[in-house]
């Protein structure tokens, strides 16, 4: 009986252990990030070092110039099963203040230390089937061509569009994939950009997903949402902001690829506190991209950017004749080549970017005005 008993004590211990090893098979645990740093060297000479322009909104993390600057420190975490995966992405340094601005205000309140500035993404997949995907948490937008991770994008200076555009979102999404050709997803999320709803209304998400052929990847995305300030007397309805994006990627060849950012947004009403903007006022941009992979260490990305805010509606804008503040609108040209080395973990990347407002958008060192502005820049990335 004895000799029984502990049989079937040894198996349950096999079996346990058995399950343990199936587990940590089916599972996945990952680390990953990147640290990046620059020098721009402004051909204006601000007297102020910064590639911003008057109206301090030119660019969105690449600020300074003529000095060596730190541009992000990203730290991401992964865990994965078979039907599901976390991730935890955290990043540090200037850019991450900048992209996760709208986390600055934690549960201590405005002025109050708070870690949740350092949370770039913080989310969960659950996937019942090979078709659903279900996701909670904090995650990057849908919206747009370019990301925050420098190793991803061709360029390293971020586009108008990007910066214009929503950054990230807290909420609850769903994805269903018709095949591998196309997909669905849906969402509801707090707002813009923001780690609390600064109202009780919720915005809706959206993307369509389709391959019409091999190497074509086509991204309808859009965006509408109440992002108006509440009133003292309570809910205001009356502010909309609306945003319509497509973002497409052919890869011509296996060294060739070009693609595609157009946007059109509206805006009515309030926007998060920032002062009414009255009836609806819009904004839009088209960014074409192409990159060409010379060699497995050497490509050539350009852009060519135009965007229009000259209703007002968005955070660019540029000083008129007569000194005020009012929409603009701007053409860019961006060329970027990237070096890889060290095994790969090592980018190096020399870039040259003009911008060509319609307003005095920049002063130069002897305090002039000018309309345009040419960088050159050296940018570092090493990931891992």
């Amino acid at each position: 009986m004895k000799k029984s008993i502990f049989t079937l004590l040894l198996s349950g211990i096999s079996f346990l252990g058995f399950s343990q090893e199936k587990e940590a098979e089916s599972s996945k645990f990952t680390f990953s990030g990147y640290i990046d740093s620059y020098y721009m060297l402004n051909f204006n000479n601000p007297t102020n070092r910064s590639n911003l322009g008057v109206a301090g909104n030119e660019r969105a993390f690449d600020q300074k110039s003529n000095q060596f600057s730190l541009g992000l420190v990203q730290t991401k975490f992964g865990y994965a099963t078979k039907t599901s995966d976390v991730v935890v992405d955290l990043t540090f340094g200037p850019n991450a203040d900048l992209g996760q601005y709208g986390n600055v205000v934690g549960p201590l309140g405005a002025g109050k230390a708070s870690t949740a500035l350092a949370i770039k993404q913080a989310y969960f997949n659950w996937k019942p089937s090979d078709k659903w995907t279900f996701t909670v948490g904090q995650f990057g937008t849908h919206i747009g061509y370019e990301v925050i991770d420098a190793p991803v994008n061709y360029n390293y200076s971020l586009s108008n569009l990007f910066n214009n555009g929503p950054f990230y979102h807290i909420g609850a999404k769903a994805n269903y994939a018709f095949s591998s050709k196309s997909a669905l997803m849906l969402g509801i999320v707090n707002n813009v950009d923001n780690l609390n709803d600064n109202n009780s209304s919720k915005g809706f998400i959206g993307q369509f997903f389709f391959a019409p052929k091999e190497g074509w990847n086509v991204y309808i995305n859009g965006i509408t949402s109440n992002e108006s300030a509440p009133l003292a007397s309570g809910k205001d309805d009356s502010g909309s902001y609306n945003l319509l994006d497509l973002t497409t990627s052919y890869q011509i060849t296996p060294k060739y690829l070009i693609g595609l950012n157009a946007a059109y947004g509206s805006q009515t009403g309030d926007f998060q506190g920032g002062g009414s903007v009255g009836d609806s006022k819009t904004w839009g941009g088209v960014a074409l991209y192409t990159n060409y992979a010379f060699t497995d260490h050497f490509s050539l990305g350009g852009r060519y950017e135009v965007f229009d805010n000259t209703s007002g509606a968005r955070a660019l804008r540029g000083i008129n004749a007569a000194g005020e503040t009012v929409g603009t609108d701007v053409s860019s040209f961006t060329l970027t080549a990237t070096f890889t080395t060290a095994e790969g973990h090592l980018l190096i990347k020399p870039e040259l970017r003009t911008d060509s407002f319609k307003t005095a958008q920049f002063v130069d060192g002897d305090g002039k005005s000018q309309k345009s502005q040419a960088t050159f820049g050296t940018v570092f990335i090493y990931k891992f």
